[in-house]
Parts: C-alpha cells; structure tokens; sequence
C-alpha cells in the first residue's frame, strides 16, 4: 500500500472508527489515538479489532 492509495481516505479503525495513518516502513496502518497498529498483509489490511497491536512506545 502505497501512502497516495485512495483507499486511505476510507479505511477506518475498527475500534473508534477514526482514521489510520500508514507506517509504509513496516507495512502497517495506525491509529494515534489509541496507539495500535493493524498489519497490513499481501496488501491486505488486518483490520479486526482483535488484530491491532499496542504501540510499545
């Protein structure tokens, strides 16, 4: 996924349904909010609830 995808404009966080942000440097999207990350694999957004990761920062 490229950051100028469409697709972008529409994928939301399956949790506060706010939006995501690409982390093109490891291929995941993320939401600053609640400081998770959703895989993305083979192109495809990991976006169920029980996929996203906490930001270990």
């Amino acid at each position: 996924m490229k950051s100028d995808d469409p697709l972008l404009k529409i994928l939301a966080c399956p949790i506060d349904k706010g939006p995501l942000t690409l982390l093109a440097s490891e291929d995941a999207l993320y939401n600053p909010r609640l400081k998770r990350r959703y895989p993305i694999v083979d192109g495809i957004p990991q976006l169920l609830p029980t996929s996203g990761e906490p930001d270990s920062e």
